[in-house]
C-alpha cells in the first residue's frame, strides 16, 4: 500500500474529548474514526488490524473444534421473553413503524439455543461448540474508555453443548487453555490473569481474563502463588483472598476484562427445552457453555499496553503492516530504488506501507512512530551513498545500516 492512496491521516493533536489513550492512538494514528460517544468506524488501518486479532481467535477456536457460523443481529424479542431477559436495561431495542419490536444482539444464547435444538437430536451427535465473530450492541450509558466501552463493539463468543457436566467441565478446560494460546499471540498474556468473578444464574463462580491496564474500570486481587485473580465486585468485607490457595497477600490492580467463559449448565436449554435422546431412548436436558472475547476490545488494550510517548508500537503479529518504507529526497536514484524495494517485498507477500507521500523528513518519522509499524527501512541521498538503507525496529529503537541486497535476510524473507 502507498501512503499517499491511505485513506484516512494521521493527526497531530489528540481529539480533546477522548481521554483514554487507546482512542488518542488510533485516531491520531488513522486506525478509526469517531462517528458519537461509543461507536467507531474502522478505517483501512484500523481494520487490517481488527481482522488479524480475528483471524488469531479465529484459528484458535477452530483448533478446538468449533465451528464458526454467522448469527443476525436483530433478534426476535419472543425468545428474550421466554428466557425472562427482554427487560434488561442493557438491550437495545427498536420499535418498527407497524409497532412490532426487535431487539439488537448483545449476547447470542437466546438465538443460537433455538438454532441448535433444531438441527441436534441424539446424544450421538455431541458434543459439539459453534462460534462467531460479530458486532454486539448494548444500551452503555457510560460509553468510554475509547474501544474499551462502546454501544457498537465487536466480540467473539462459542458456545458449546454437552451431554454431561463431566464433558462441559473438560471442555471449559481446553477453552481456558485456547484463550491464553490467543492473548499470547496478540502480546498481552504477561499482563492477563484468569480471575474469579461472580457466577451470576449461573454458578459459584465464572472466569473472567483481566489484563492489567491503568485504562481498566476494574479493580482485581492477584495471587502471585497462583497466578490468578479475584475480581473485587466478588469480595466479602474487604478480605480478598485467592480461592485456590487462601492466600490474603494479594496484589491489586487496575485492569480491563478481555474476555469471560460461563458454565451455562441448563440455563438456557431448560427455557427452551432443548433436550436430547440418550442411550436409553429419554429425555435429557442439553447442558451448555459460553465463551466470549472482545475483539475490538482486545485491540484497544494492546494499544493500552503498547505504546510510548510517540505513538503505538504495534506487535507484529497483529500490526496493519510488517514493514513501513520511508523515501527521504527527490532524486531519481531515491526514487527509483524505493521502488525496487517496494515492489520486491510485494513480490515476496511482505506486508509493506510505502511513505510516497511529499511531506519533510521530520513529518515522516513522526508519522511512522504513531503509526507503529514494527520495522521502519529508511531510503535516501545519505544511505544510497553506501548503497544502504537504515532499519529501524519500532520496539527497541534498534538501528542498523543493510546493503540493499540484504533486506531480505534482514525481514526473514
Amino acid at each position: 500500500m502507498k501512503q499517499s492512496k491511505l485513506f484516512g491521516k494521521t493527526i497531530r493533536e489528540a481529539p480533546k474529548d477522548e481521554p483514554s489513550k487507546n482512542a488518542q492512538l488510533l485516531i491520531r494514528g488513522g486506525f478509526v474514526d469517531k462517528v458519537m460517544a461509543g461507536v467507531y468506524t474502522y478505517l483501512p488501518l484500523g481494520l487490517i488490524t481488527l481482522r488479524k486479532i480475528e483471524n488469531i481467535i479465529r484459528e484458535e477456536m477452530n483448533a478446538i473444534g468449533g465451528q464458526e457460523i454467522l448469527m443476525p443481529a436483530l433478534q426476535n424479542k419472543k425468545d428474550w421473553e421466554t428466557t425472562g431477559r427482554w427487560d434488561i436495561d442493557v438491550m437495545m431495542k427498536i420499535k418498527t413503524s407497524y409497532d412490532k419490536e426487535f431487539g439488537l444482539g448483545w449476547t447470542h444464547e437466546e438465538v443460537v439455543t433455538p438454532l441448535a435444538k433444531k438441527y441436534i437430536k441424539s446424544y450421538k451427535e455431541f458434543p459439539f461448540y459453534l462460534y462467531q465473530i460479530q458486532n454486539k450492541f448494548r444500551n452503555e450509558p457510560r460509553a468510554k474508555s475509547g474501544i474499551l466501552r462502546g454501544r457498537e463493539f465487536s466480540m467473539k463468543d462459542l458456545y458449546s453443548f454437552h451431554t454431561s457436566e463431566e464433558d462441559l467441565n473438560k471442555y471449559y478446560e481446553i477453552a481456558k487453555d485456547a484463550y491464553f494460546k490467543i492473548f499470547d499471540r496478540v502480546g498481552i498474556k504477561d499482563k492477563t490473569y484468569l480471575t474469579y468473578a461472580s457466577g451470576g444464574d449461573f454458578s459459584k463462580y465464572s472466569h473472567e481474563f483481566q489484563t492489567i491496564t491503568s485504562a481498566g474500570e476494574d479493580t482485581i486481587y492477584i495471587c502471585d502463588k497462583c497466578e490468578v485473580a479475584v475480581n473485587e465486585e466478588i469480595v466479602e468485607n474487604n478480605q480478598p483472598e485467592c480461592p485456590e490457595c487462601r492466600n490474603k497477600k494479594l496484589r491489586k490492580e487496575k485492569a480491563i476484562e478481555t474476555g469471560n467463559i460461563f458454565k451455562l449448565k441448563d440455563r438456557f436449554s431448560r427455557p427452551f427445552n432443548f433436550k436430547y435422546l440418550d442411550q436409553n431412548g429419554k429425555e435429557q436436558l442439553v447442558l451448555m457453555g459460553c465463551y466470549g472475547l472482545g475483539s475490538s476490545r482486545l485491540l484497544g488494550t494492546i494499544v493500552e499496553l503498547h505504546n510510548d510517548e510517540n505513538g503505538i508500537i504495534w506487535p507484529e503479529s497483529v500490526a496493519p503492516f510488517a514493514v513501513h518504507l520511508i523515501k527521504i529526497g527527490k532524486s531519481e536514484e531515491v526514487n527509483k530504488q524505493a521502488e525496487e524495494i517496494y515492489r520486491n517485498c510485494l513480490d515476496k507477500n511482505i506486508e509493506i506501507l510505502f511513505d510516497d507521500c511529499d511531506e519533510s523528513a521530520g513529518v515522516k518519522f513522526k508519522d511512522a512512530d504513531l503509526i507503529g509499524i514494527p520495522t521502519r527501512i529508511l531510503i535516501s541521498e545519505k544511505t544510497l551513498s553506501n548503497n544502504c538503507v537504515e532499519v529501524k525496529r519500532r520496539e527497541s529503537g534498534e538501528v542498523e545500516m543493510v546493503k540493499i541486497s540484504e533486506i531480505a535476510k534482514v525481514l526473514n524473507c
